[in-house]
């Protein structure tokens, strides 16, 4: 961090203080501003700052609605350091409620931006000067891209000490340990000296339950981590696995689909994991899949082509962390935030039996 976290520009934030600020990012096509809104919260003692950033993509609105519930009613007491709390990032296309900026551009391929580049570098170049300088960690909240759900992930760089501790520390189930794309927030984070992770959860244009209250059981447990509240509420997941690796598993031919797995899903290799048909019922595939691992993502759009994906395997490293993950899942206590998520992504999705299966 080389920023101070108190000062911003001419308004300064003392020790114990929350306030409101507002970014100018730019003009619109009508001159008037466009302005970033964020929240800094300091504790009444120094300690480490933490960035909760949501919608890089306009459109993955849940970690939106995660950030301005703390915002409303925080679930914690900050003893320590500061949050530095971003409900948007990608402003200009939330506006729209599209995934890309007004230029067409992916902002998340933007890091660590430009001052003198298109309308998404400029964007990207605010926040990494503004934001990013200013934090010592950064959790960056994401969702599934349009027309697919994802079963809660941290993704993360785990060579990188900082970056695994903040992971394993958040909770979820799946961890996908990776660097990143290139020009990512996350990487150009870490790259710059921000231990940053990010967690993929849900759908699109959606304030989800269940991924509300993971997504906030995650924050308090990286606060915990971090020591910055004096609670033990550390809430561990059932079971947690490191994957290295995942893979989309597609269809060969046209149809309609039925699906056999759901999200968060444990499935070997040969299981059925959809069968399609044609509009008039006749069977024209069944896709299985090539891994054991878990279903970390899958389709909500039925009608297929050749080539399109329909679910997102997370591969096991080993056949013993393979069958200690399904007896775990088979083993869920109903009632918990584990069982809310797979009941609610499901309800997305018609899962039935594979009626006959050669």
């Amino acid at each position: 961090m080389s920023l101070d976290v108190g000062v911003w520009g001419t308004q300064q934030i003392a020790l114990g203080q929350r306030k409101r600020l507002q970014l100018q990012v730019g003009k619109s096509f009508s001159g008037a501003n466009i302005n970033l809104p964020l929240m800094v919260w300091r504790a009444a003692e120094p300690g480490p700052v933490l960035g909760i950033t949501g919608a890089l993509h306009g459109d993955e609105i849940n970690g939106t609605g995660a950030i301005r519930g703390i915002i409303q009613e925080p679930p914690f007491e900050l003893k320590r350091g500061a949050l530095i709390l971003v409900p948007v990032l990608n402003i200009m296309g939330f506006e729209r409620h599209s995934r890309y900026s007004p230029d067409r551009r992916d902002l998340n391929r933007c890091f660590p931006g430009s001052a003198a580049g298109s309308l998404s570098a400029r964007l990207a170049k605010l926040i990494f000067s503004e934001v990013v300088a200013r934090c010592d960690y950064i959790v960056d909240l994401h969702t599934a891209a349009v027309r697919r759900t994802n079963f809660p992930n941290v993704r993360a760089d785990c060579d990188n000490a900082d970056c695994e501790r903040l992971a394993k520390a958040f909770g979820c189930e799946v961890i996908v340990n990776g660097t990143g794309p290139d020009s990512s927030l996350r990487k150009e984070s870490v790259n710059a000296g921000c231990p940053t992770i990010v967690l993929e959860a849900g759908e699109v244009w959606k304030v989800e339950p269940a991924i509300q209250d993971l997504t906030t059981r995650g924050i308090v447990n990286v606060l915990h981590e971090l020591e910055m509240t004096d609670s033990d509420a550390y809430e561990a997941p059932p079971h947690q696995v490191v994957v290295k690796e995942t893979r989309w598993i597609r269809s060969e031919t046209g149809g309609f689909l039925h699906f056999h797995v759901a999200p968060g899903e444990a499935v070997v290799k040969g299981q059925a994991v959809a069968s399609s048909t044609s509009l008039l019922g006749m069977e024209k595939e069944i896709i299985r899949s090539p891994h054991d691992g878990i279903v970390m993502g899958m389709t909500t759009m039925p009608a297929v082509g050749p080539g399109d994906p329909v679910v997102h395997i997370a591969l096991h490293n080993t056949k013993y962390s393979q069958r200690k993950m399904e007896a775990s899942i088979d083993g869920l206590e109903q009632g918990t935030i584990e069982t809310d998520i797979r009941s609610q992504l499901a309800t997305n999705i018609t899962v039935t039996e594979l009626e006959y299966d050669a």
